[in-house]
């Protein structure tokens, strides 16, 4: 059989049976993500995109030999290109609470929804249940003989008189049913809840639990015309029809949940700087980003550039302890670190306040419950965090700067100061700028400092989610995840659509500004 199958291989050759296998697996991967219907055709697209692209290149000799290239563009494609793509999209639609569904699955939850008339049959019932756990119910309409058993979805009619149902004591009362045992009162209401969420349903008819001791007869309440597009609520004969995303009665303003997502245009943008709800957090947590990420640049640099100095000094000793001491907050992991500090800010017990302010000077600071104490205790944590990556990368940059720079300064009658600002600036900004441009794009989306610290606390009065020390990162995170009224994912992605474009200008300026820096390099 191996024999057989190398002989295949040979003669249809092995680029061939690759590309085979592959596009089998592509199949497959279509036909399951096309029985979701919400991303499905989506998904689908994708895929025999991949598929074609990469049957061309492995099939076709002028092509075959980007066929290195492929692993790494399609990575490129999927974890990149597609969450830029499918966050650009959710920008211009409603998708949030209320709206998480698509419209079919939205009609689907209404219309599995029942209602129980005045004049409905009742069922008394008896439950049972067998050694998997499987539960089942013997429904007797109070008014006819006829019988049925139920599951969570079906109702059937039974025979009472058939072998299946057995009676144990002969009092008239069905004790178990094909391995089903009877449950007394007591185990009946344990799975109350349970029995609360079935409908089952029979050809023409349906049953809900009323209460403890019956099922009545259900009717479907809203049913949808497709003709119209339009949901009819029998229980109150009103229609609705969709209205951006929600069905709205067409008399009156009643509205039915849960809603559906649909492209809302440019709305979420317009949100952003149009309702005073959204505008004046937005607008704050706005200025506070790019304040954080300058400050957190300009201390992490000025600390990282003194001691970088310092440790370049021919004369100092001890330089390898210092440098490894020195070292060890960038090798701690963010998320202790960030903690460690959160507790050392701790306004009772924390050990800034009780070793430090009140011994000294007799305060206790409520370090995260004043905005600008908050921000004050952010920038420690983050210049703590921050001061060894830029020590590091300024004490290589200035062991690249010619020493014989100095020495003609110096005979030239230049001081340390004009020498640190006419030699050591120009030459270590060189190297350093884009490295401080890339902090700056790098504090700009400083998630974690942000959210272990102080989670974006203290509120903004009037907020319903942002806190004054939120940067837009954490803003957007609060949206989509932890809003009070909601989550509002296609408004956060708008957001992170500016953000985007922000970081994409910032990287942009940083190639720019590296020729520049290059360009004044060369008339030092």
């Amino acid at each position: 059989m191996l024999e057989r199958i190398k002989q295949i291989a040979a003669r249809v050759g092995g680029r061939t049976l690759f590309v085979i296998a592959f596009d089998a697996l592509a199949a497959i991967g279509i036909a399951t993500v096309l029985a979701r219907e919400a991303s499905g055709p989506g998904f689908a697209a994708a895929i025999t995109a991949i598929a074609i692209v990469v049957s061309v290149v492995f099939l076709l000799e002028k092509t075959y030999h980007f066929r290195y290239m492929v692993p790494g563009v399609l990575f490129l494609a999927v974890f990149v290109l597609y969450p830029v793509i499918h966050t650009v999209y959710l920008s211009f639609t409603n998708y949030g609470t209320g709206h998480i569904l698509t419209k079919t699955e939205a009609i689907a939850n209404l219309e599995d929804r029942y209602y129980i008339p005045e004049d409905a049959r009742r069922f008394t019932y008896d439950a049972y249940r067998n050694d998997a756990g499987d539960i089942q119910l013997l429904l007797s309409p109070v008014d006819r003989d006829q019988a049925y058993i139920a599951d969570g979805e079906s109702l059937r009619p039974v025979d009472l008189s058939a072998e299946r149902f057995v009676d144990d004591d002969g009092d008239g009362t069905v004790d178990s049913i094909d391995g089903y045992g009877r449950l007394s009162r007591g185990e009946l209401i344990q799975i109350v809840g349970t029995l609360e969420d079935w409908t089952p349903e029979a050809e023409d008819f349906a049953v809900s639990m009323q209460d403890l001791g019956n099922f009545a007869e259900a009717i479907q309440r809203y049913v949808y015309d497709p003709a119209d597009d339009e949901i009819t609520d029998r229980q109150t004969g009103e229609t609705f029809a969709p209205v951006e995303g929600v069905f709205t009665a067409t008399e009156g303003e009643r509205t039915l949940e849960p809603g559906f997502r649909v492209p809302i245009g440019f709305r979420n943008y317009r949100e952003m700087f149009t309702n005073p709800l959204i505008t004046r957090p937005f607008m704050r947590v706005f200025g506070w980003t790019f304040v954080w990420a300058f400050l957190s640049v300009a201390t992490t640099f000025t600390l990282g550039l003194m001691l970088a100095m310092n440790l370049n000094e021919p004369t100092l000793r001890f330089k390898k302890i210092y440098r490894s001491l020195l070292i060890i907050p960038y090798a701690m992991p963010v998320f202790i670190t960030a903690l460690m500090w959160r507790g050392f800010f701790n306004t009772a017990a924390g050990m800034i306040n009780t070793v430090i302010m009140e011994p000294l000077f007799g305060i206790a600071p409520a370090w995260f419950q004043e905005p600008a104490l908050a921000r004050f205790a952010i920038l420690v944590v983050n210049l703590w965090l921050g001061f060894p990556y830029m020590m590091v990368i300024i004490l290589g940059a200035l062991q690249s700067i010619p020493p014989q720079l100095y020495e003609v300064a110096k005979v030239d009658g230049a001081s340390r100061f004009r020498q640190f600002f006419n030699i050591t600036i120009p030459l270590l900004l060189i190297s350093v700028g884009p490295l401080l441009i890339g902090s700056f794009a790098f504090n700009f989306n400083n998630f974690n400092v942000i959210y272990l610290v102080t989670q974006g606390n203290p509120p903004i009065p009037g907020a319903n989610v942002a806190g004054s020390t939120d940067i837009l990162i954490s803003y957007t995170y609060k949206l989509a995840f932890g809003g009070q009224g909601g989550t509002l994912y296609g408004l956060a992605a708008a957001i992170s659509v500016i953000i985007f474009i922000l970081i994409g200008t910032i990287s942009a300026f940083n190639f720019k500004f590296t020729g520049a820096l290059e360009e004044t390099g060369e008339n030092v």
